[in-house]
């Protein structure tokens, strides 16, 4: 293929054809074709050149061919400057003697031969380039050629003789394809010499300067694609293992937890609110209740105008207590206490009317609310016993005070709940095969008190009616049956609205009758009389020589009407008179330890645990802090504090026998299934033997049968009174509160007694036997009537007030 190259079919050589036609190669009709197997390359320079070296040359005849060869400067000049296309290519394949040297040709080929070097790259690439080309063709650059010693300047006549190829008489060509290794001479021995590169010998200079084809430029050398598809394919099947791990990791390891979490999104809990429960009396009927009511809550981030949307809620739930302001505030996007949190839920009202939910309900900005199940506490009577049963708290009815509080637990229930699997965007409702959970809610259980609606309103009013008269700061009236120790009505002046106790003083909201403390009075001395009896220190006909007065520490006691000195009085007479001086004398004879002792018995310092919370336990000296007044003033109830509650308990003891009785509000606790719980067992203690009980309830009936007996106005014809009349002050900041605490508390009938009734009011001023014993009067005729309680029909002891 290369012999066909370098001839065209008419015999000359494609140099030739090129020099005829200028040099421009168009004279080639094959030369298209030619640079197709080429790669678009033209046949040019080093290539040409090798090509022409390669055509077969016998060296021993080349001088004889070309006699004219020679370095006459002459021959080898073109005046024209071109070169003689017939001395480019010998078809006869002779070559010039290598002995034969021209200058000019010498410096013509260097300069040639350093113009290919700088502008082919494969003689640039360096050593190891050329390494890898010799490589390739099987040759060994390490022997030199000739044309490398030519173009060093240094010329080898005898190279010719050394030539391998000069002996065999083969051209070079056909020698590197035949593979055969030329010989060595060593001494007189011919070794086959080791393959060297062939050197391609010079090429000989033409007489026609023909001029030099421009090299062609280089087609760009492709890049190599099969690194870049490896790579790529490495790349792929790593993504791929990446995916298929984790679609396995989804698939199987996460795919529990995956599952939990979509659920966890899909579910919505409901709370279903348990209704609270009752309050009731003794007979069963409502005291206080729940009805059902509606909530309003609203998202500020939605609604676009606040101010419009507050006026349009406050024209209806300006009768829910709403001030404009606070929806303005709640309805404006806010932040939470962070600073940084969206407010997306605030409540708006609380306990509104279902009719008027359905008024909301129609706002234009409805969208943005939310109304939903709501209960309220009502109290049918009012006030009706509202400082005993309390209230609860308007957000989540939880209890605040009273039997509310005391009892939330039970009163509240427990909530239920219904969560179900909802849908989101179009299919914002319950999945019909979604989970359905529902747990129903438990209504609370109901309270049933031992107090009687009938009587509670009847005492509550007359309390009422006379503290209003009287213009008292406080008054209270318990009612306690003196076999079980029931409450059967206990009344607070003043009470509140249970349905609205935001509109009342503070004050007035706490129970009277177990938080209010004062000192007892001369209600006190029932108690130092008791203890005196049980101790056997005097008996009903006992006989105490008074003086008008008595002085204890720097205090000086007297009586009212005051007693002439050594005037002997009788036990029932002291009491009928309620005598300062002999009561003293009594608690001398009895000492303080003694009358201490009595006093715990009887429940003084310690709260009785009738079931109201914030019950005081009042205050009770023990005798290491007595003063030097104590024992003047702690017998006749000053320097004691006590509640009303206490003190009622005192003397239910005395009716019942001298055993002491915890006093109890409440009967049992009704579940919703009607199954019914009785409270803890009243804590009960023996205070006096029956006896001396009964002796002393017969030394009080004195105060309301004796003559000039403190207690007269107390007296209810047809039965027996026992009682005492009290007169005290109200302990205030270390002191004393002006006006005075006025009591009367009794029992009837004195020889069976049934009930006891408390009654005790701070006033301006007055007694007890004035202001508490009328009240006493009509409550105890009305406890008795209620309950059916006939008339004695007896007559009451014989008693005198001086022997």
């Amino acid at each position: 293929m290369s012999e066909a190259r370098r001839y065209t079919p008419r015999g000359r050589s494609v140099r030739d054809a090129s020099v005829e036609h200028g040099g421009t190669g168009r004279g080639d009709p094959f030369r298209p074709a030619l640079e197709v197997l080429q790669g678009g390359r033209a046949d040019t320079g080093r290539r040409a050149a090798g090509r022409a070296a390669d055509s077969p040359r016998d060296p021993d005849t080349a001088a004889d061919q070309h006699p004219r060869r020679s370095t006459d400067p002459r021959r080898t000049a073109n005046p024209r400057g071109t070169t003689d296309p017939r001395r480019t290519a010998n078809p006869r394949g002779t070559t010039e003697p290598r002995g034969t040297t021209d200058p000019r040709r010498t410096t013509d080929r260097r300069g040639a031969a350093d113009a290919r070097r700088t502008a082919d790259p494969r003689r640039t690439a360096g050593p190891r380039a050329a390494d890898q080309r010799a490589a390739r063709i099987g040759i060994d650059r390490e022997q030199p050629g000739p044309r490398s010693r030519e173009r060093d300047g240094h010329t080898a006549p005898d190279e010719r003789a050394t030539d391998p190829r000069a002996r065999t008489g083969l051209p070079r060509t056909a020698q590197a394809r035949s593979g055969a290794l030329p010989l060595k001479r060593t001494g007189a021995a011919r070794t086959p010499a080791r393959r060297t590169t062939p050197v391609r010998k010079p090429r000989k200079q033409s007489r026609v300067r023909v001029p030099r084809l421009p090299r062609a430029n280089r087609a760009p050398k492709l890049a190599e694609p099969r690194r870049r598809l490896r790579l790529a394919t490495v790349l792929a099947l790593l993504m791929f293992a990446a995916i298929a791990i984790r679609l396995v990791q989804l698939q199987l390891t996460d795919a529990s937890a995956y599952a939990a979490q979509g659920l966890k999104a899909r579910l919505v809990h409901d709370v279903l609110p348990a209704s609270r429960g009752a309050i009731l009396d003794r007979n069963g009927k409502i005291i206080v209740h729940s009805v059902e009511t509606r909530y309003v809550a609203a998202d500020p981030q939605v609604i676009k105008d606040p101010e419009k949307a507050a006026d349009d809620l406050f024209a209806i739930l300006a009768d829910y207590g709403v001030l404009r302001s606070d929806l303005v505030r709640k309805l404006t996007p806010h932040k939470g206490a962070d600073g940084k949190t969206d407010i997306r839920y605030e409540y708006v009202a609380h306990q509104i009317s279902i009719e008027d939910s359905e008024r909301i309900a129609k706002l234009s900005f409805a969208g943005a609310l939310e109304i939903g199940r709501d209960e309220r506490r009502h109290v049918p009577g009012y006030d009706f016993a509202s400082n005993v049963v309390g209230y609860t708290s308007r957000s989540d009815l939880s209890g605040q005070l009273g039997i509310e509080k005391a009892y939330d637990a039970q009163l509240r229930g427990i909530d239920g709940m219904h969560t179900y699997e909802r849908g989101q965007g179009e299919l914002n409702k319950p999945l019909p095969q979604g989970v359905q959970e529902l747990k129903p809610a438990r209504p609370g259980s109901s309270v049933e008190l031992t107090i009687d609606s009938d009587l509670q309103f009847l005492v509550q009013k007359s309390l009422g009616d006379r503290m209003a008269a009287l213009g008292a700061s406080f008054g209270t009236a318990i009612v306690l049956d003196s076999r079980t120790m029931e409450v059967m009505a206990m009344a607070s002046y003043p009470s509140f609205a249970a349905n609205d106790p935001g509109k009342s003083d503070p004050e007035d909201l706490k129970d009277q009758c177990t938080a209010t403390v004062f000192d007892p009075g001369s209600i006190h001395k029932a108690i130092v009389m008791g203890a005196a009896l049980q101790e056997g220190l005097i008996t009903p006909s006992s006989t105490i020589t008074v003086n008008s007065k008595v002085k204890k520490g720097d205090t000086t006691y007297t009586d009212h009407p005051p007693q002439r000195d050594g005037t002997p009085m009788t036990i029932p007479g002291i009491l009928a008179l309620s005598s300062n001086v002999g009561t003293i004398a009594v608690a001398d004879m009895l000492g303080k330890d003694k009358l201490y002792e009595y006093q715990r018995k009887f429940g003084l310092g310690q709260r009785t645990g009738v079931g109201l919370p914030n019950e005081s336990p009042g205050q009770l000296l023990p005798p290491g802090e007595w003063t030097g007044s104590s024992p003047g003033s702690i017998p006749i109830g000053n320097g004691v504090a006590t509640t009303a509650i206490q003190m009622a308990a005192v003397y239910g003891a005395i009716a019942n026998d001298g055993l002491w009785v915890q006093p109890t509000l409440v009967r049992k606790i009704i579940a919703p299934d009607g199954t019914e719980t009785r409270p803890p067992a009243q804590a009960t203690r023996r205070v006096m033997d029956p006896v001396y009980a009964q002796q002393l309830r017969t030394m009080l009936e004195g105060v309301t049968t004796l003559d000039d007996a403190t207690g007269h106005q107390a007296a209810i014809p047809g039965y027996r009174i026992a009682g005492k009349t009290g007169t005290s002050k109200l302990p205030k900041d270390g002191g004393y509160a002006p006006g005075d605490v006025v009591s009367f508390i009794g029992m009837a009938p004195a020889e069976a007694p049934r009930y006891v009734v408390a009654v005790t009011a701070h006033v301006p001023g007055g007694a007890g036997g004035s202001v508490a014993a009328p009240l006493f009067k009509d409550m105890m005729a009305v406890t008795l009537s209620s309950f059916g309680v006939a008339p004695t029909g007896t007559e009451p002891p014989k008693l005198t007030i001086y022997p």
